[in-house]
């Protein structure tokens, strides 16, 4: 995991029981300072519970946090000092304009004068929301409150930022200018992100590590290609095929070979599903039947695959719940 003073972001046994549910069940986290990690998993998973005892806004039942060496729990408003969040759906006085909401979160965390005013208008330049700032933030779109929401988070110039969904909801436009908003914050600032979400795609583009997590556990973490060999590894093999002609008499006959274990229709190309590799095989097989491959692809270093994988091999069942969270209370603090 590398030198422990690398590890800004760390958990120990991290529980969080809601009557005879564990919401969160023996983590054990560690992140490394300049990174983005990515924890992943649908909702109800235990990733918002997890970022509210990492803020200090819930008590775990068992088990620490820390943030450089910070108890979460017993300091929170320490780690409000080194740590900013930004949720799913940031919360504006929505009859302020983007500069006066600025300028109240300055004011909430002991900052005014005019090198604050200066400090405010570089965060609205760099988040791009100089034309809109002095409009009320009632009329922004949800791209735009997200940007609001990360010049907001920056007032305080923490070192650690905590995303919960940042991409939910914005369009393509409004996806690609948050990434690359993510991307400067790691890799110019060199400040330490934390994004929960269950948009892969989007994950996968920014992340140097992710966890996967299924119903309150960790069940993998590490880069996305150790992943995904790790997967390979465990004889879990899924390759994308096209042949023509197709009929139900091939399919059969590719379902008997040696090594395959399910084959699955998916647009309008099968999924087979092997404990091996078997482009080699299956192409010398096709061949000799005078099949016509159109299309051949074998899975492995696609984050949706390991995702997948993972949850079927934990049991996972999507459930859905809904989130509570306090962005005021965590904001003005």
């Amino acid at each position: 995991m590398g030198q422990n003073n690398d590890i800004v972001i760390r958990t120990k046994n991290l529980s969080k029981i809601y009557g005879t549910k564990a919401a969160v069940n023996h983590l054990d986290l560690e992140i490394r300072k300049g990174e983005v990690f990515g924890l992943l998993g649908p909702n109800g998973a235990g990733k918002t519970t997890t970022i509210m005892m990492l803020l200090g806004l819930t008590e775990p039942t068992v088990g620490q946090a820390s943030i450089y060496g910070i108890d979460c729990t017993r300091n929170a408003i320490d780690i409000k000092r080194v740590a900013g969040y930004l949720p799913d759906n940031p919360g504006f006085y929505p009859d302020m304009t983007g500069r006066q909401n600025l300028r109240f979160t300055a004011c909430m965390n002991g900052l005014q004068g005019e090198e604050t005013e200066k400090r405010i208008t570089q965060l609205l330049e760099r988040t791009g929301m100089t034309e809109a700032a002095d409009k009320k933030t009632g009329t922004y779109s949800k791209g735009m409150k997200q940007r609001l929401g990360i010049a907001d988070v920056l007032i305080k110039d923490p070192q650690i930022i905590i995303m919960d969904e940042p991409t939910l909801g914005l369009d393509p436009e409004g996806m690609r200018e948050l990434l690359e908003l993510i991307r400067q914050l790691s890799k110019e600032d060199g400040r330490t992100l934390m994004i929960s979400s269950h948009q892969l795609y989007q994950v996968q583009q920014i992340c140097d590590r992710v966890g996967i997590f299924v119903e309150g556990q960790l069940v993998a973490c590490g880069k996305i290609e150790e992943l995904g060999n790790q997967v390979q590894q465990e004889n879990h093999y899924s390759m994308e095929l096209q042949v023509e002609p197709c009929d139900d008499r091939l399919l059969g006959a590719i379902a008997g070979q040696d090594g395959v274990q399910s084959i699955e229709k998916e647009g309008n190309m099968f999924i087979v599903q092997s404990t091996k590799d078997m482009r080699k095989s299956l192409s010398a097989f096709l061949g000799k039947g005078n099949y016509t491959i159109l299309h051949m692809h074998q899975r492995g270093g696609d984050l949706d695959e390991i995702y997948r994988l993972y949850f079927e091999k934990a049991g996972q069942k999507d459930e859905s719940n809904s989130k509570k969270q306090n962005h005021r209370e965590y904001r003005h603090l």
